[in-house]
């Protein structure tokens, strides 16, 4: 059991900006633990500090875990920058814990290269493609207050907020 409860749509935070964090400390790993196990009981793949109502840049991610015998793979990130984009775009579907039980196709740079101060403070850089790439600019566009529904049509975005709303009202969430 997690020590936080992930914020939905259409909680104000969730447009919030981040702060960056002067650096990692016990406190910050307490945080990134608590983060992970949120995300993992959720269940998702990754999480970012304003759906739990912290708005510190922080990120956790696992894709690891998409099947129940793969050991955990968790990356933590803080104060992650997105140092370069491909110019080659990909279109994958996304989902979001904080818009629960929706999806849709978000076109974004096939490749990012990623700087961040990892778990222990150090100074570290990821390259990621696929899925991975994804998962990174999405938890990164939480930090910045923008979620995956902002890539959509007004239309297609309001469409998804009315669902959840009606899921909320019945009480499904």
């Amino acid at each position: 059991m997690s020590d936080y409860k992930i914020i939905t749509v259409p909680d104000p935070v969730l447009k919030q900006t981040a702060h960056a964090v002067s650096g990692v400390d016990d406190s910050l790993r307490k945080q990134m633990d608590a983060m992970l196990q949120t995300m993992y009981d959720a269940p998702g793949i990754g999480l970012a500090a304003n759906q739990v109502g912290l708005l510190n840049r922080v990120l956790v991610m696992d894709l690891s875990r998409r099947d129940d015998d793969e050991e955990p793979n968790p990356i933590c990130m803080a104060n992650p920058e997105i140092i370069y984009e491909s110019e080659q775009m990909s279109v994958m579907e996304e989902g979001c814990l904080s818009i629960p039980r929706q999806a849709a196709d978000v076109e974004r740079p096939a490749i990012v290269r990623v700087k961040y101060l990892d778990y222990n403070g150090k100074e570290a850089e990821l390259e990621a493609e696929g899925l991975l790439s994804h998962c990174v600019q999405h938890e990164i566009d939480h930090l910045n207050g923008v979620l995956f529904i902002d890539y959509l049509s007004s239309l297609k975005r309001n469409m998804i907020l009315k669902r959840v709303q009606k899921l909320k009202k019945q009480s499904l969430l």
